[in-house]
């Protein structure tokens, strides 16, 4: 049975119903976010690079992250609005958040001592309230919340 090695919780500012977390080490990544970012997908991949879509326009929302020593047990989906998985190749072990807005944040996501390939699992709730929020007052914290799992490929 997997074991959980690291948790982080992290703020993501969401711009233009978009945020990214991606490579740290991102000199040599061939598309750096945002370029080519597909809008039309809840989770998309580049590269060194998770695109995920949100259902705000303009806000922050609570991202948790855990690192898992191997694939995590499978998540009800009943308290989800949206899941998916996707393979994840990081040079240096850590992941930065980043926004259409204001670019690259201060927060950083550490998944190893260094590099290695990843399996990563995106669920999201609150994707209504975070529209509805857009549609409104404008900006909200929390509203959308995402739990972003990371394991070994190699498991």
């Amino acid at each position: 049975m997997a074991e959980l090695v690291r948790k982080q919780h992290v703020d993501a500012y969401v711009g233009f119903h978009a945020f990214g977390l991606q490579e740290s080490d991102d000199a040599d990544l061939p598309v750096p976010f945002p370029d080519d970012f597909d809008f039309d997908a809840f989770l998309s991949t580049h590269p060194g690079r998770l695109d995920i879509t949100s259902g705000g326009h303009t806000h922050t929302a609570a991202v948790a992250v855990e690192v898992w020593d191997g694939p995590p047990a499978a998540t009800d989906l009943a308290g989800w609005d949206e899941q998916a998985e996707a393979d994840f190749v990081s040079t240096s072990g850590e992941v930065a958040v980043w926004s259409m807005h204001t670019g690259r944040s201060d927060a950083v996501i550490t998944l190893a001592d260094g590099g290695g390939s990843w399996r990563v699992r995106v669920s999201c709730a609150g994707r209504a309230a975070a529209a509805a929020l857009s549609e409104g007052e404008g900006t909200g914290h929390g509203v959308e919340r995402y739990l972003v799992q990371f394991w070994p490929a190699r498991s």
